[in-house]
């Protein structure tokens, strides 16, 4: 039985409303358990990771389809061997899946194994809208990125964000995580001073045990001092609990104005898995 809506609902349960999270490819059995807690059309974003190969991305996005949610394939610009290989699974995205949008992202690779080097040349390559793709989200670092300095992050977004506008395609952001709303905040005002108002998807942690939210922190080179974990809600004294976004969502929608930040959603990172991201959505949705 789903939990009861509270009478005095969070400030965050309206942001909390039409958000995103994503799968890889290999957790098809995931999907199946998480299915009964997450609301039709909910958009699952589908990975493109270095140890999955087309056919099980596919496959992944074929059970989303199925499943009654909205597949948004990842493509990684530089896991891409040539424009056949990008052909291929657009192709059978768009046929078998039904995909009509793709989240492009530049991807882990130092060098591109073919022809695409970054996302913007996976944008301009016309091959997204020969397959009747229609709509694109790319990436955003509130906190930066660890191999990419400010300048060139903001150089990137102002060429993406005007190769979508002039190649006809709907355009949309997807942040990475993060456990901090000041930078967030800061970040979106900043992208709607440059003249960027995409609907934006804030990158949240769903619920997942401290240790390895901490490892893809650090990975991802996300701030995780003693004070940002405190004010996120966890300690680095203790290591063995789990912790969950409630205050980080709460704290930002209070924070949020439509008129200084645009549209602003949510897109959650499942490091603690599908069903359990799904099931916390819920209940945080009924309140308290």
């Amino acid at each position: 039985m789903p939990p009861t809506p509270s009478p005095h609902p969070s400030p965050g349960i309206e942001l909390v409303r039409d958000f995103s999270l994503e799968m890889t490819g290999k957790v098809n059995a995931a999907l199946a358990e998480a299915t009964g807690a997450l609301p039709p059309g909910t958009r699952i974003n589908v990975t493109f990771l270095g140890n999955e190969n087309l056919s099980m991305r596919l496959a992944a996005a074929v059970a989303v389809r199925a499943a009654g949610f909205e597949p948004i394939p990842h493509i990684s610009a530089r896991r891409l061997a040539s424009v056949a290989e990008l052909d291929e699974f657009l192709q059978a995205l768009t046929g078998d899946a039904r995909v009509h949008e793709v989240f492009a992202v530049g991807g882990d690779p130092a060098s591109p194994l073919g022809p695409f080097p970054d996302a913007l040349s996976l944008i301009t390559s016309g091959r997204l809208q020969a397959h009747g793709i229609s709509a694109v989200a790319i990436g955003g670092y509130p906190e930066g990125h660890p191999d990419i300095d400010e300048a060139t992050l903001w150089e990137a977004m102002e060429a993406k964000s005007k190769a979508l506008q002039e190649a006809g395609l709907d355009g949309s952001i997807i942040t990475q995580f993060g456990f901090d709303t000041a930078p967030v905040l800061s970040w979106l005002q900043e992208l709607r001073r440059r003249g960027i108002w995409y609907p934006v998807r804030i990158g949240v942690p769903g619920p997942a045990g401290i240790k390895r939210l901490l490892t893809y922190a650090r990975r991802f080179g996300v701030s995780s001092s003693a004070g940002i974990a405190h004010k996120y809600g966890f300690s680095l004294a203790n290591l063995l609990g789990t912790a969950g976004p409630d205050r980080f969502i709460t704290d930002l929608a209070a924070a949020l104005d439509p008129a200084v930040h645009g549209e602003v959603g949510l897109h959650f990172y499942t490091f603690g898995g599908l069903q359990a991201t799904a099931h916390w959505v819920a209940e945080f949705e009924a309140g308290p």
